[in-house]
Parts: C-alpha cells; sequence; structure tokens
C-alpha cells in the first residue's frame, strides 16, 4: 500500500481534493456512454482518445479491459481473449478484467460449457490478470472511480498511454499460430514450441504430442490432427 497501513485514504473523498483522470478508448466511451456520465458525475475528468489496447487507463501501471458476461463467453468462442489481455499485460504490469453483468447466466448458454467460463479465468488468475465482477453499470463506475483515486490520489500516479508494438515478432508470429488450434491456447503453445522447435515440425508430427509435450492429452492431440488433416469445404 506504498507506506499506508489503513485504507482510509482510498475511501475518504475530502472535499476540494483532486479528483482522478481517467482515459476512455473512443469506442468504450461511445457504446458505455452511461459508465462514463457516471465518473463525470462522481466528479473525475475524462479524456477519450483511440487505445489500441484496454477500455479505461487509470495509471502509467494499471488499465482495465471491460466485458459484459455475453462478451466474455463471445470471446472465448473466437480464442482472442487471451491474446488481447495477454497484449495489454505487455503494457500495464496490473492488467485488470472487469466483468459486468449477471454471472450465472453462463449456466443457460449453450454454445459453451461453464466449465470453460471457469477455466478461462483461472488461466488468467494464473498469468496475473485479475477479474473484478460487477453486476451493473452503477458498479462498474464505483469500482472504476474508486481505483483511479487509489491509482492518482493515494498512489501518486498519472494516466499514462503505452503505445503497442507496432509490430510483432516472429517468436510471436509462431506463438499465436499454434495458439490458434483447438484447444491449445499461449501456454500449450509455448511447450510444443520448446518441444519441436518450430511450428512446422510441431505439425509434423502432432500424433506424437500427447507423448512428448507435457500437459497435453490425446484428445487435444486427435482435436488438432483433425483441423489440420481435414478436407477444407
Amino acid at each position: 500500500m506504498s507506506g499506508t497501513e489503513t485504507l482510509v485514504p482510498y475511501i475518504k473523498e475530502p472535499k476540494g481534493e483532486p479528483q482522478p483522470t481517467i482515459i476512455v478508448d473512443s469506442h468504450e466511451a461511445s457504446s458505455a456512454s452511461k459508465i462514463v456520465k457516471g465518473l463525470v458525475e462522481r466528479g473525475a475528468q475524462i479524456k477519450t482518445q483511440p487505445l489500441s489496447k484496454g477500455d479505461y487507463i487509470l495509471s502509467d501501471q494499471c488499465a482495465v479491459e471491460r466485458k459484459t458476461v455475453h462478451d466474455f463467453v463471445y470471446t472465448l468462442t473466437r480464442r482472442y481473449l487471451f491474446d488481447q489481455l495477454f497484449g495489454l499485460k505487455d503494457l500495464y504490469p496490473v492488467t485488470l478484467i472487469l466483468l459486468e453483468g449477471y454471472l450465472p447466466i453462463i449456466y443457460k448458454f449453450t454454445r459453451i460449457n461453464p466449465s470453460a467460463v471457469w477455466g478461462a479465468m483461472f488461466a488468467l488468475a494464473k498469468q496475473g490478470i485479475a477479474l473484478i465482477h460487477t453486476t451493473n453499470y452503477k458498479e462498474t463506475i464505483d469500482f472504476l472511480y474508486t481505483s483511479a483515486r487509489q491509482e492518482q490520489i493515494a498512489e501518486k500516479r498519472i494516466p499514462v498511454v503505452h503505445a503497442a508494438k507496432k509490430t510483432e515478432t516472429l517468436a510471436d508470429a509462431q506463438l499465436y499460430f499454434v495458439a490458434s488450434l483447438p484447444n491449445i491456447g499461449r501456454e500449450k503453445a509455448l511447450a510444443i514450441l520448446k518441444a519441436y522447435q518450430t511450428p512446422m515440425n510441431a505439425l509434423i508430427n502432432v500424433g506424437g504430442w500427447a507423448k512428448e509435450v507435457r500437459g497435453l492429452g490425446p484428445v487435444i492431440s486427435r482435436k488438432a490432427k483433425k483441423v489440420l488433416e481435414t478436407q477444407f469445404k
């Protein structure tokens, strides 16, 4: 807590105290206008601009990606959630995903098993990406405002937009390529590339993944093999 022994500085809002500035992605500001309006009403200064990564920048160290429960599940089915968040964490050490909405609704979805949602949350936590749950936009406003105050007023940080890398490295491209296969993801892709050195060698030997790569079972290997060997229609 940067030398502070209590939470009082984080929850008190003395009159006349400077207010935090929150940088909001232009698209987010348009689609979540209620949140922006609520933050302004709380006293926050809002700056909107296109952000290559993240929805809300709270400091030079902290950024937030907001998703509704439906959005979160949708990104899981499209397999780009992890790349999106890992890219954000490369820029901001404290990366948060704010999940807004009624979480138990995941049991009503037919396209995805609820265990996949819990598994995704656990995988993100293992990578140091915290997940914050709010039930509605009003709670989201409270969380963002309080967090911005903590970072800027209590911790004396300023909001800074860090530029994303314009081009990915060859290693990144190789990693993303292998990670895009069914049920692979970033961690397993890294293990596969360490075992086979090149993506081509890994694809040629896909039938042996279960034996050669720790953490990969025959089911995952068969799914990848099916994708690679089935004729495109």
